[in-house]
C-alpha cells in the first residue's frame, strides 16, 4: 500500500509530507483548493508524462516521492530489474525541472518512465472523474474486459499468431507480385553461397592461418635467431652458462674462507639454472623448427583465398562463416517465397493457428463478459438505476485482427423497458458517471493492486445514491487501501481517515495545504460540505449523525 507521499514545488503545492494508513481515506476541500493536484502528483511518480508547467512558479524544480510496500510480484520485478532495496519497500521518485527535463528514480537508482509505469501497475489503479469518457472508446472497453478477466496471456498469444499469419500472407502477396525480383535475389544468393560452400571457411580459421603464415614466412629468421641465442647462452666456449658456472664455482671455493660470499653464490646459482633451462628450450625449439616451403605455399594460398572471398563479398574474412549461415537461411526463405504452393500451405497453417487462438480468446471473453454484465447490473441497482442493465457484447469482425476476432462493446440500459445502447451514447452525464463507477468498483475488486484511488468519480450524484457510493467504497476498503477525492459529505463521512485540502494566499502566492482532521475537524468539514460557507448548529448536528452512522 501507499505509505508516504512527499510533494515539493508542484503546481500550487510548496511542500507536503503525507503519511497514509490502510482502509478508506478521503480527501475533501473547497472547489479549486487542489484536491486533485495530489492525485496528479502521484500519477507523475507513477510515470505519467509531465512538463515544465507542473513546476511551481518561481521554483527550480518539482519533486514527487511515493513510498510503498512492495507486494510479492513487485518485489520479484524489482529484483529482476536490479532495483530492489534492502528494506524491501519501493520508493518511486520523479523530478521535473523548470526547463521541462525529467528524471526518474526507483529505490534511489536511476530509472526510465517505462519502468516507473511498469512498477506502478503492481501498486495503484487510479480512476479519474472523467473515466467514463475513456470507457466510451471501444479499445478501452476491450482492454478493461481483458484486464479484468486476466486474459493478458491469451491476448498476447492471439497477437503473436496474427503477426505471423500477416507476415506470411504479405510474403505470399509479394511473391505473387514480385516473382522476378525474388528470382534474381535467389540466383545472386545462391552464387554467393556456392562460393562459400566451396571455400568452406571454419570459425576462427582466419586468425589461425594468419598466425601460421607469419611463422612460416619468418622460419629462416626464427631458426637463425634461435641458434645464435643458443650458442651465446649455452653452446659457445665463452657462453653465458660457461661464465656463470665458472663464477659460481670460484665463489663457492672462496666462500670457504669467507662465508659472506655464500650469499652471492645463492644469487648466482638460480641465474645459472635459468640459463641452462633456456638452453634446453632453445634446443627443443630448433629440433622442431624447419623450413617448409610447401606448407608455406599452402597457407599463403589459403590466406589469399579467404581474403579474396571477403573482398568480393565486401565483408571481413573472419565474418565468412557467419555469412555462409546467413546466406543458407536467406536462400531457404527465397526458395519458399518462390514456391507459392508451399508458401500458401504455410499461410493456411498460420491462419488456422490464429483462428484457434482467437476462438479460445472469444470463448474466454464471452464467459468473462457474461459475469461482468451480471456484476455491474447488480451494482447499478444500488445507484438509482433500478431496472437498469449492463451488457458486454461481442461483435464478430469480418476479418480478425491482432486483438481477436471480435469487437468488444459495452451496452447500457438506464432503466427497465429500454433497449441497451452503446455506453458512449448514454445521454445523461450523471447516469453515465454512476454506470462508470459501478464498472470501476467491480473491476477494481478483481484487480491485484493493493491501492485504489477514486478522483471525484462521484460527480453528478447525491442524496441516497451518494450514501450508497460511500458504503460501496468503504466495503471495498476492507480488502484494499482506498483513497477517494470527493465533494460529497455522504462519501466523506464513510472514511476511516480524513484529509482536508485548503488553499491559502501568502506573499502574493496561492498555495495548497493538506491537513489530517481529528473528530472535531471532521464534523466541521462535513458540515461545510452539507451547508456551504455558512456552518450552523443544524449542519453540525447532521454532520455528527452522518459520522456516527
Amino acid at each position: 500500500m501507499l505509505r508516504f507521499l512527499t510533494v515539493r514545488d508542484f503546481v500550487i503545492v510548496e511542500s507536503l509530507e503525507l503519511e497514509f494508513s490502510a482502509g478508506f481515506t478521503v480527501l475533501t476541500g473547497e472547489t479549486g483548493a487542489g484536491k486533485s493536484i495530489l492525485v496528479d502528483a502521484l500519477a507523475l511518480a507513477l510515470g505519467e508524462r509531465g512538463d515544465a508547467g507542473v513546476v511551481r512558479q518561481g521554483a527550480r524544480q518539482a519533486e514527487i516521492s511515493a513510498d510503498f510496500d512492495a507486494p510479492g510480484p513487485l518485489a520479484a520485478w524489482l529484483a529482476a530489474q536490479e532495483l530492489a532495496s534492502e528494506e524491501g519497500g519501493c520508493i518511486l521518485r520523479r523530478v521535473i525541472d523548470a526547463s521541462g527535463r525529467s528524471r526518474a528514480f526507483i529505490n534511489g537508482r536511476s530509472a526510465t518512465l517505462a519502468q516507473l509505469r511498469e512498477a506502478g501497475e503492481f501498486l495503484i489503479d487510479i480512476h479519474g472523474q472523467h473515466a467514463h469518457q475513456s470507457l466510451g472508446r471501444a479499445e478501452s472497453q476491450r482492454a478493461l474486459l481483458d484486464d479484468h478477466a486476466g486474459l493478458g496471456p491469451q491476448v498476447g498469444a492471439v497477437r503473436d499468431a496474427f503477426g505471423r499469419f500477416k507476415r506470411l500472407r504479405d510474403a505470399l502477396t509479394a511473391a505473387r507480385e514480385d516473382a522476378q525480383r525474388i528470382a534474381d535475389e535467389r540466383d545472386q544468393t545462391a552464387w554467393r553461397l556456392e562460393e562459400l560452400e566451396r571455400l568452406d571457411p571454419a570459425e576462427g580459421e582466419w586468425d589461425a592461418v594468419q598466425r601460421e603464415h607469419t611463422r612460416l614466412s619468418n622460419a629462416a629468421s626464427l631458426i637463425e635467431g634461435a641458434g645464435a641465442a643458443s650458442q651465446a647462452l649455452v653452446e659457445g666456449d665463452d657462453s653465458v652458462l660457461t661464465v656463470l658456472s665458472g663464477v659460481a664455482a670460484r665463489l663457492a671455493d672462496l666462500a670457504e674462507y669467507d662465508p659472506a660470499l655464500a650469499q652471492v653464490v645463492e644469487l648466482v646459482e638460480p641465474a645459472r639454472i635459468q640459463v641452462q633451462e633456456a638452453g634446453r628450450e632453445l634446443s627443443q625449439y630448433l629440433r622442431r623448427a624447419d623450413l617448409d616451403p610447401q606448407r608455406l605455399a599452402e597457407v599463403s594460398a589459403r590466406v589469399e583465398a579467404l581474403h579474396g572471398a571477403g573482398r568480393r563479398l565486401r565483408i571481413s574474412p573472419d565474418a565468412l562463416p557467419a555469412e555462409r549461415m546467413r546466406l543458407r537461411e536467406r536462400l531457404a526463405e527465397l526458395r519458399l517465397a518462390a514456391d507459392t504452393v508451399a508458401l500458401e500451405a504455410e499461410v493456411s497453417k498460420a491462419q488456422a493457428e490464429y483462428a484457434a487462438a482467437a476462438k479460445g480468446l472469444t470463448a474466454a471473453r464471452a464467459k468473462a463478459g457474461a459475469k461482468l454484465s451480471k456484476q455491474v447490473t447488480e451494482a447499478m441497482q444500488d445507484l438509482a438505476l433500478a431496472g437498469g442493465r449492463f451488457e458486454v457484447r461481442l461483435e464478430p469482425l469480418e476479418e480478425g485482427g491482432a486483438y481477436g476476432a471480435e469487437r468488444v462493446e459495452f451496452l447500457v440500459a438506464g432503466h427497465a423497458g429500454v433497449e441497451p445502447r452503446p455506453l458512449g451514447r448514454v445521454a445523461s452525464g450523471g447516469e453515465l458517471s454512476r454506470i462508470a463507477l459501478s464498472i470501476q468498483v467491480i473491476t477494481s475488486r478483481a484487480a491485484q493492486v493493493p491501492t485504489l484511488i477514486f478522483d471525484e468519480v462521484d460527480a453528478g450524484i447525491g442524496g441516497a445514491v451518494a450514501d450508497k457510493v460511500g458504503r460501496r467504497l468503504r466495503e471495498l476498503a476492507k480488502e484494499r487501501q482506498v483513497l477517494c477525492v470527493t465533494h460529497l459529505a455522504q462519501v466523506a463521512s464513510r472514511g476511516d481517515s480524513h484529509w482536508q485540502v485548503s488553499k491559502q494566499t501568502a506573499g502574493g502566492q496561492t498555495l495548497s495545504k493538506v491537513a489530517p482532521l481529528d473528530a472535531r475537524g471532521r464534523v466541521e468539514e462535513i458540515a461545510r460540505m452539507l451547508g456551504g460557507s455558512e456552518i450552523t448548529a443544524t449542519t453540525r448536528k447532521a454532520a455528527r449523525e452522518m459520522l456516527s452512522a
